[in-house]
């Protein structure tokens, strides 16, 4: 099995704020193959998403996978990676330049816009992990 769907998440409480990632394996079947979940300390919104993108690619690479199709629920972070909008905001460039140095890995990486409602198992992880973190 060299393909995976991936879902990822990440968010802050407060932007910026106390944040976490969430990422999810999925088989071609629908199953879910994989969970991962941190919390990352304080950062704003869009850097919890790219730090969840890093950590997916990361995983996906240890675990042998070769073809990727990525869901996530930040548009700006999908057309960014698929270099339709220009990335400006400087910490984020350094974590593009992350993922694109990672994407080296794989034959085949797709990007995908997916809904909020259609994230929610990465959305869980993220929650669960600031959660931890709080002692909530």
């Amino acid at each position: 099995m060299d393909s995976v769907i991936i879902h990822t998440d990440g968010g802050a409480r407060g932007n910026p704020g106390p944040a976490g990632i969430g990422v999810v394996f999925f088989g071609q079947d629908g199953k879910i193959i994989q969970e991962f979940k941190a919390y990352i300390g304080e950062a704003t919104n869009n850097m919890a998403e790219y730090k969840a993108l890093v950590l997916a690619l990361e995983q996906a690479h240890k675990l042998g996978f070769k073809n990727l199709q990525v869901n996530m629920d930040s548009e700006l972070i999908v057309r960014q990676m698929q270099g339709v909008y220009k990335i400006k905001e400087p910490a984020l460039q350094v974590l593009a330049k992350q993922v694109l140095s990672l994407t080296n890995h794989f034959n085949k990486i797709s990007y995908h816009h997916v809904v909020r409602e259609k994230n929610k198992e990465a959305d869980r992880l993220v929650n669960q992990a600031i959660d931890a973190y709080l002692g909530v």
